[in-house]
């Protein structure tokens, strides 16, 4: 990964987000023999599958854990699980299961989820070893130039692509076409601006003195405030300390999502005290707002691409699916489109 490059440099493929969907995607076409560079604002690659290092501990503050329905991405996971950067954590829940059967509370329904080695962030770092990312880079305006795209950091940088896959939550890629004029059609237009996201209050918090999570070390309880609680110890990937990722549920995100950190830390105590000690201490705290971590109105096909422009495709969790699996067969779909155009 690099965090600066020339003024201005063209490419086969600029790709916008470095989430699963962005570096699959990235990976499909550069094995197929296209120049691609990558773009993410942050200052790592992940996007949602995000580990943060809180203490001496980690945890996992965006996506918790993954399950496999598509062959398509049960071969991925297979060769991470080979590699000994997947691992099966759980076939359940207690206190509220992930399955179909909301009674099948910490039973063994038979679908696997898994998780990754050492954080979520890990699988996202193996992905982008082998390309070409620019981490730290804010972009301020995409614009059709010629029989491509030119696209503009804030920092002054400009990068032309004969085709553009854009991967952040639509909104923001509706606004990045929209300070470069670029004319959507109508039906385009309307297709992108249907889909509507949910927003995810997120806290991580490094507890001594003991942790009562059940058993595989997680409480799914949608209908609570507080509606995942998982402690990131008991799930193998932070030895060393418990830190315990807490999630409020998208209704609660939404009322609390512009309170302060003060008033969030209380909102997430009240839902992990009860599996606390009388002991216990809360050593630390990271509060992160996801303001759209849930698809609540997707595209129903798993990519768009843009009719009437140099080659542009959209990918993401919000089309065709929501969840991991959604946005890896999101960008192998998007992947797909564009090879087909170039």
């Amino acid at each position: 990964m690099i965090t600066a490059m020339e003024s201005k440099q063209a490419v086969d493929v600029l790709v916008v987000g470095a989430g699963l969907a962005g570096l699959l995607a990235a990976s499909q076409l550069q094995t197929a023999g296209h120049v691609v560079q990558v773009v993410e604002k942050g200052r790592g690659v992940g996007g949602r599958l995000a580990t943060w290092r809180l203490g001496p501990g980690r945890g996992d503050y965006g996506a918790q854990f993954f399950t496999v329905r598509e062959p398509q991405f049960q071969a991925i996971v297979d060769e991470w699980l080979e590699l000994g950067l997947a691992f099966e954590w759980s076939r359940g829940w207690a206190a509220g299961s992930a399955a179909d059967d909301p009674a099948n509370d910490g039973k063994d329904d038979g679908f696997p989820r898994y998780a990754i080695t050492g954080g979520m962030t890990a699988v996202a770092k193996h992905l982008a070893a082998h390309l070409t990312v620019h981490t730290q880079t804010k972009l301020t305006q995409i614009q059709v130039a010629g029989d491509g795209w030119e696209v503009v950091a804030e920092d002054g940088r400009t990068f032309t692509a004969r085709a553009l896959l854009l991967t952040p939550p639509v909104p923001q890629s509706l606004a990045l076409l929209d300070a470069g004029e670029v004319p959507l059609t109508a039906s385009d237009r309307a297709a992108l601006e249907r889909i509507e996201y949910a927003p995810c209050l997120s806290g991580l918090f490094w507890v001594a003195g003991g942790v009562a999570l059940p058993a595989p070390g997680a409480v799914q309880q949608p209908e609570q405030a507080i509606s995942w609680l998982a402690d990131n110890q008991q799930k193998g990937i932070s030895p060393e300390v418990a830190i315990v990722t807490a999630h409020a549920n998208p209704v609660q995100s939404k009322l609390w999502y512009e309170a302060p950190k003060g008033e969030l830390v209380g909102l997430f105590m009240g839902g992990l005290r009860p599996y606390l000690s009388k002991t216990s201490v809360i050593k630390g705290h990271h509060i992160h707002r996801w303001r759209y971590a849930l698809p609540l109105v997707t595209h129903p096909e798993r990519t768009l691409l843009a009719d009437g422009l140099p080659p542009l495709t959209f990918a993401g969790d919000a089309f065709n699916g929501p969840r991991v699996e959604g946005a890896a067969l999101s960008g192998l779909a998007a992947a797909d489109a564009l090879l087909n155009h170039l």
